[in-house]
């Protein structure tokens, strides 16, 4: 029996040794949720309870949270992280490049990797074709880019259980759902193994502020107290340790939370051990040291 059909179990401590990216072990991988919540839609979550606990559509003050992300937020870390010439991997849903085209090009002109995340901000599985969706996403990012995109998360890491399946035919090489190690792993499909891209529930602002509804603060201080805990791990083992953040823009690009992501991002930028990296820039790493002979 299984723990999952997907991923054999494995303690990380009889994980196979992988040589650090260029001598630098701590991997920092900031990932941007860009999303679409359909305006005549029910929204994907809720920072406002509606009266009497009804939900209504249209859902002005929950479409409006989302809204300013993409208007106010978007600039802001788009901005943070240019400072710092930092790229991240977007994971968009597709919808943004034709509803926010000003907002597409200018993670394109940002240079970052698009990753794919569906078309709306809504759970896979709930459309006739999954495949189907799989590839409108992957076209439509495609044509606007230029480039296929190679990895996938799926919208609040949805899955069914043909999903990875699905992706591998599409030709994704890495899925960010499976939050189950701090090093990649090889994810079984029936048509050829996948990368499981480490991601994160922990350093998640979705969790932290949407849902657990920390104080702005709570962010820098879980980072803080994971690096101390991977610098002793990468010192006593020599192994690195990949440090996904995953932000959305109307949870860290608003005002009283954007300051402490820049001190999040010099925090790690100021280490002489720490690289960041673009999911597809991760992969071709893991690929290349799975490959070298034990």
């Amino acid at each position: 029996m299984e723990s999952n059909p997907r991923v054999p179990f494995q303690l990380s401590s009889q994980r196979r040794k992988l040589a650090p990216p260029d001598g630098k072990p701590l991997i920092v991988h900031v990932v941007v949720n860009v999303e679409h919540w359909q305006f005549d839609q029910p929204m994907p979550r809720m920072i406002m309870t509606p009266p009497q606990g009804r939900a209504q559509i249209p859902d002005i003050p929950n479409f409006s949270w989302s809204e300013y992300g993409n208007r106010c937020g978007m600039p802001r870390l788009l901005k943070m992280l240019a400072d710092r010439t930092i790229l991240a991997t977007a994971s968009v849903n597709a919808g943004i490049i034709d509803v926010y085209p000003d907002l597409a090009k200018a993670i394109l002109d940002a240079g970052w990797e698009f990753m794919g995340h569906g078309i709306h901000q809504r759970a896979v599985g709930g459309e006739d074709d999954e495949a189907a969706q799989i590839e409108l996403a992957l076209d439509t990012i495609s044509e606007f880019t230029g480039a296929r995109p190679r990895g996938w998360l799926g919208p609040g890491l949805s899955e069914t259980f043909e999903t990875p399946d699905l992706l591998k035919a599409a030709g994704i090489e890495y899925v960010c759902e499976w939050v189950i190690d701090d090093l990649p792993c090889w994810l079984t499909t029936v048509n050829g193994p996948m990368i499981a891209m480490p991601y994160n529930l922990e350093l998640n602002d979705s969790v932290v502020y949407a849902v657990e509804k920390h104080s702005s603060p709570e962010m820098l201080r879980r980072v803080e107290e994971t690096v101390k805990i991977f610098e002793a791990e990468i010192a006593e083992t020599g192994e690195p340790r990949i440090l996904t953040l995953p932000m959305h823009p109307h949870l860290s690009g608003v005002p009283h939370r954007a300051g402490y992501v820049a001190r999040i991002l010099d925090l790690l930028q100021g280490r002489d051990d720490t690289v960041f990296m673009t999911g597809g820039q991760i992969a071709d790493w893991f690929v290349a040291e799975d490959a070298k002979t034990p």
